[in-house]
């Protein structure tokens, strides 16, 4: 396996991780806008623009025009729902990740470093959730660089997270991961978690069938092994 070594940020991370979340985030737009377009939802809502456009313009072409202006626009929408979401985490917590997570016997955030370059990261805090708050915390800011996946980092990261939550008496980690980040859905539930809720962040994303997933899991009690 190649070689890694997982630390807590330092200042010196600041640009790295930024950078990595970004890019780590807009990589899922086109499997978000693969996914749109095979939902039988939106596949019918577009038959029907078509059909009605051609009606009223009496013409094949006005319809096939309008279809794929409707593309576009979805490809558009994906796009800015991904950008919208890493500017604001950009604008929030990691635009003081030191104070947003380091401040705090209940947070932390870590990077994974390879050849003297961050390529992973990963953060933790207690959930915004009240009802949560005294009993879980809440995996966040989940990003490996596409040149290091494989390497077993994301699962280092995970259990990471794990055994900060258990050592400090918490009876389970949560986290929330949209429906299109499949492999990050395997990698949780290969580490214990299961998925407990869905939902949809806006009435748009409802429309487009895009759903974010809820995971948890509950921390093993004294003397049970965690998973590996």
């Amino acid at each position: 396996m190649a070689s890694f070594h997982i630390r807590q940020y330092q200042d010196k991370d600041f640009d790295a991780v930024r950078t990595l979340f970004a890019r780590g985030m807009l990589e899922h737009s086109p499997a978000g806008y693969r996914h749109i377009l095979r939902s039988a939802r939106v596949q019918l809502q577009l038959l029907i623009l078509f059909v009605l456009v051609r009606a009223a313009g009496g013409f094949w072409l006005l319809g096939l025009g309008a279809v794929a202006l409707a593309l576009v626009a979805i490809w558009l929408l994906v796009r800015s729902y991904f950008t919208a979401y890493v500017q604001q985490a950009l604008s929030t917590d990691l635009a003081d990740v030191r104070g947003s997570y380091l401040r705090s016997p209940h947070s932390c955030f870590w990077v994974a470093e390879a050849g003297g370059a961050v390529v992973g990261m990963v953060a933790v805090e207690p959930p915004q959730d009240p009802a949560e708050r005294d009993v879980a915390l809440e995996l966040k800011r989940m990003s490996v660089s596409r040149e290091h996946r494989g390497w077993g980092i994301s699962g280092a990261l995970c259990r990471e997270v794990l055994r900060f939550a258990r050592a400090r008496g918490f009876s389970a980690v949560v986290l929330s991961t949209s429906m299109v980040q499949v492999a990050a859905q395997r990698l949780y539930e290969s580490q214990g978690f299961r998925k407990v809720g869905t939902s949809s962040p806006s009435l748009l994303a409802y429309l487009v069938c895009f759903q974010v997933f809820r995971y948890r899991c509950d921390l093993p009690g004294p003397g049970t092994a965690p998973p590996r």
